[in-house]
């Protein structure tokens, strides 16, 4: 289930569910555990998607940079794998439909089916990562979807399940910051494993070269960070909790820097919690403080 990815799925929500409590918006107790729970499965269900789909194209490998996971290892088979994506498909309709049912109260009104769509697009994302005859992944857009389903959608969707609307252009700026900050998580993944991909998988960094690949994860940080600079001096939000997270920053763009190969996966970690430490703390200080706009 790679666990350690799952504060960076939860980043996004976290965020989206702060921005409309410091906005004055409520919902039940269950509507908020059903959004996390939707969140978490939905990550769970991307990266067993992600290990099948690579695991049959031969990508997972002893070559492989990165550490080798359950089916490369030969500690499931292919079936009982299958099942698992199965009952993650379950687990996310069932939570993601009771959070509908719990924030609406009905699933025949325009702005809870927008969510059941949305819901099934980020299903067939996660799924479609690297499953299926032509999957994205393999085509150099994973950062593309990411952006959108890390950023964009867990941010504003979370905030709209509680909201019940998109009230503030603003919202753009913290939404679009986690998915830089997510991308880059995908980009640090895939600087590691250009090796292993080369053979039969296209990725940016494959496309630009480590070097520019490495350009590029500076880039998504530091635009990530500005987007946070505007939102907070937008709102008057303190910047005491992004003053301390950009040393953190500073740290994972220093390994990305002077590491590569093997060596990158400490890079990974570093940014994956730095994000989620972030979003749940800055979070935490707009609720206290309030949203102005």
């Amino acid at each position: 289930m790679r666990l350690r990815t799952l504060p960076l799925s939860l980043a996004g929500a976290i965020m989206g569910t702060c921005l409309a409590v410091a906005a004055g918006y409520s919902t039940s107790i269950l509507t908020y555990i059903c959004l996390f729970l939707t969140t978490v499965s939905l990550q769970i269900l991307s990266n067993l998607s992600n290990e099948l789909g690579d695991f049959l194209r031969g990508t997972d490998g002893e070559q492989r940079e990165g550490p080798l996971y359950s089916l490369a290892k030969g500690a499931i088979s292919v079936k009982r794998f299958k099942q698992w994506i199965v009952l993650f498909v379950i687990l996310c309709c069932s939570f993601g439909l009771a959070m509908i049912y719990t924030s609406f109260g009905t699933f025949f009104e325009i702005k809870p089916l927008i969510l059941i769509l949305l819901g099934a697009a980020a299903i067939a994302a996660a799924m479609r990562y690297t499953l299926g005859k032509n999957p994205y992944g393999y085509r150099g857009l994973g950062d593309i979807f990411v952006f959108i389903f890390f950023g964009l959608v867990s941010v504003l969707g979370s905030y709209f399940v509680i909201a019940h609307t998109i009230d503030h252009w603003q919202l753009l700026l913290p939404a679009a910051a986690i998915g830089c900050f997510s991308v880059g998580v995908l980009n640090t993944n895939n600087i590691r494993d250009m090796a292993s991909d080369a053979e039969n998988r296209v990725t940016i960094p494959l496309k630009i070269g480590e070097r520019n690949a490495k350009i590029y994860q500076y880039v998504l940080i530091i635009v990530g960070m500005a987007l946070m600079i505007a939102f907070i001096t937008i709102t008057d939000i303190t910047s005491i909790v992004f003053d301390c997270a950009v040393p953190v920053y500073a740290c994972h763009l220093f390994l990305i820097s002077h590491t590569t190969g093997k060596q990158l996966d400490k890079a990974l970690p570093l940014l994956v919690i730095t994000t989620f430490v972030f979003a749940l703390a800055q979070g935490i200080a707009m609720i206290i403080q309030g949203l102005t706009f």
